[in-house]
């Protein structure tokens, strides 16, 4: 069934798009949350001037997130965390933790962008992955050290006792 889209859906189209979906899927969820509407002239007519307004917004968001992404490339955080005297963290650091931390150094980044491949759960040094658009990512690096000295220094290997 081909629909005409009232709204941006993420792997769908954007809002004036007209698509091609199953008949099920248009009936039971895309009409009736008012997503879309049958592809019609009229329907299409009326929704071309919101189609130009929301495509000059989407770049201007496409740039202003490129712009994000090119600053943070190749930022460093610094999250403190409990850990013992091997360094092991008693958890692991999260992707808000890591976000949170960012924002702090004045970058723009959300919680929903910082893509964790695995847990942090060790003292050191880790590239995170930042991903801002499908095809719009950048890495830093993410240093955990231990909010007890003594277990740092235990855990690198050096005497401070």
């Amino acid at each position: 069934m081909k629909v005409l889209l009232c709204d941006d859906i993420e792997r769908l189209g954007w809002l004036g798009d007209v698509v091609e979906v199953n008949d099920g899927y248009a009936r039971n969820y895309l009409l009736p949350q008012g997503l879309a509407k049958v592809a019609s002239q009229g329907n299409i007519k009326a929704i071309a001037k919101e189609k130009g307004a929301r495509s000059e917004e989407r770049i201007k968001v496409r740039k202003r997130l490129a712009e994000a992404a090119a600053k943070v490339e190749g930022a460093e955080a610094v999250v403190a965390a409990k850990a013992n005297e091997q360094g092991h963290l008693f958890g692991s650091i999260t992707e808000k933790e890591i976000a949170a931390n960012l924002r702090e150094q004045g970058f723009e980044v959300a919680d929903e962008i910082v893509k964790l491949s695995t847990h942090i759960k060790e003292l050191g040094t880790h590239t995170v992955d930042l991903r801002f658009a499908e095809d719009l990512t950048a890495s830093v690096s993410v240093v955990v050290v231990s909010d007890h000295p003594v277990a740092e220094a235990n855990a690198t290997g050096s005497d401070t006792a």
